[in-house]
């Protein structure tokens, strides 16, 4: 039987790879003011820096609701599929809940809590897609899905903390004094939950620099098959650099992937966030 890979929106694939790996995307709600639209079809990372520029405050999310997630399960069911459906950590949204309501009850439908988020989730949707290209089975899908969850890196450094204070995240203490002190945060994704780490210092383009090669130097327990470079409004000169950084200190990716935040990391991080993600042998 042929398997159907589906993931939220928030994991921040490209449309290119979702083309070339045939996945189906079920959209978050982003609610700015008294809007209520989808996320990546109906509002982009653009419109939340014009809402947040305008308004001073940060718009919210809401996770697909159950009638969503079972209109797009028996579309591909009906077309005769099997479905494997890849979600947002079940500790930040109450998607991977609803979706497992939603697959209740229906034969060849399974579901994994990537527990992670951003191209941290897309790493094990894009795993999804080329296994069942290899013909596995929904069963089997996710659970070398799921045994991958554990071995996936997932962390981005923040250029201001504004939208982390705008969001709740910080005091307005802490906020003045890391501006202040020109303190650049990292935040990491740790059994699928977000975590403040490190405090880099300076100019936004060498922190990144020092923070690629914090992750990267010294090791070999990374898998080599691919990392993303995934970012908000950082420029290509920057971009460039980062993947040059890549190929000094662990060279051999086989791909290197650069794709821009989607509405959830920039609601959360703000411009200027840039985060290098991988998985470990």
């Amino acid at each position: 039987m042929k398997v159907k890979i589906i993931t939220d929106s928030t994991g921040d694939l490209s449309p290119e790879l979702l083309e070339k790996y045939d996945i189906a995307v079920v959209p978050l709600y982003v609610v700015t003011g008294d809007k209520t639209q989808k996320d990546g079809s109906e509002v982009t990372p653009e419109d939340i820096y014009v809402h947040v520029s305008e308004t001073g405050k940060l718009p919210t999310t809401a996770a697909p609701n159950i009638g969503d997630y079972t209109d797009e399960f028996l579309k591909w069911i009906k077309l005769g599929y099997e479905v494997v459906h890849f979600n947002i950590s079940s500790d930040f949204s109450s998607a991977y809940q609803n979706a497992c309501t939603a697959a209740n009850g229906m034969e060849g439908v399974y579901v994994v809590d990537t527990r992670n988020l951003s191209t941290g989730s897309g790493l094990v949707v894009l795993h999804g897609a080329e296994l069942a290209q290899q013909g596995k089975s929904g069963a089997e899908i996710k659970a070398a899905c799921d045994d991958m969850t554990g071995r996936v890196e997932a962390s981005f450094v923040v250029d201001s903390i504004d939208y982390l204070h705008k969001g709740g995240r910080c005091s307005s203490v802490a906020a003045l004094g890391a501006n202040l002190l020109k303190l650049k945060p990292l935040i990491e994704v740790l059994d699928g939950k977000m975590k403040a780490g490190k405090k880099y210092r300076g100019n936004i383009d060498k922190v990144i620099l020092h923070y690629v090669a914090d992750k990267l130097r010294d090791r070999d327990d990374i898998d080599k098959h691919r990392i993303f470079i995934t970012h908000t409004k950082c420029s290509p000169v920057t971009v460039q650099q980062v993947r040059g950084k890549i190929n000094e200190l662990y060279p051999g990716f086989e791909e290197i992937l650069e794709t821009t935040a989607g509405c959830t990391i920039t609601s959360h991080c703000g411009p200027g966030t840039l985060g290098i993600l991988f998985v470990r042998k």
